[in-house]
């Protein structure tokens, strides 16, 4: 399915690809309604459908991922809440062993999430993610989403990286679809997001529901040297 002889750096995602999508499909859909229904006093059932609505609206643009934002139009502390729930935060059962691998083949492993800068420091605090990474970024921070090619064009001026040897590992297709567009040759996505859910049919991109059944193929092919 990949060819690990070349590839040197891998790009991740975080929630759905290396954290389970439990935590916060469940803290959109279903807490963050709860604690606005309270606060607008409004049916929980209206609450969640104005929420999902506009959602739909902001799906995709920094908007959809900013804390900020979302504190701003539902007058709740994001944050605060996020907390309500963090037992719920958890790495994959089986991303750990592939992490380790990938550290121990000599990789470049970058995270590269959408997730806003303070959902990011709350998951480090939760899960020690930060020990597996070279590096870690929010797509925050270069003020556009893995969506728009933008982001790639400034994340590899930040951190350079050969588009021919690098792998990049997301469970969104339309993200993948950005990483297509602007060449990252391997693309690999996660087909079981939300521990919770049943896993999907990919047919658009090689995909995967255990991450361990890639460690034997990164073991036997370690790099000597981390090429960018």
């Amino acid at each position: 399915m990949l060819d690990w002889s070349k590839i040197s750096t891998v790009l991740l995602d975080m929630d759905g690809t290396i954290l389970d999508l439990h935590f916060d499909n469940h803290f959109w859909l279903h807490h963050l309604p709860k604690r606005y229904s309270q606060e607008a006093k409004l049916s929980l059932a209206q609450a969640k459908k104005n929420l999902v609505n506009h959602y739909e609206k902001v799906s995709g643009t920094i908007d959809w991922y900013c804390l900020d934002y979302w504190a701003e139009q539902t007058q709740l502390p994001i944050t605060t809440l996020k907390r309500e729930v963090q037992h719920l935060i958890q790495l994959r059962t089986d991303a750990h062993d592939f992490l380790v691998a990938l550290k121990q083949s000599g990789r470049e492993i970058i995270l590269v999430t959408n997730a806003h800068p303070e959902s990011l420091s709350l998951k480090i605090e939760r899960t020690q993610l930060d020990r597996y990474f070279d590096v870690l970024y929010s797509t925050h921070e270069f003020g556009v989403t893995k969506e728009s090619q933008k982001l790639w064009q400034r994340l590899q001026a930040k951190q350079p990286f050969e588009l021919s040897s690098t792998l990049f590992v997301d469970d969104s297709l339309e993200i993948l679809d950005s990483a297509k567009k602007f060449g990252i040759k391997h693309l690999l996505a996660v087909a079981n997001p939300d521990s919770q859910k049943p896993s999907r049919i990919i047919n658009n991109y090689p995909s995967i529901t255990d991450f361990r059944a890639l460690v034997g193929d990164i073991i036997k092919n370690p790099i000597n040297s981390r090429l960018k």
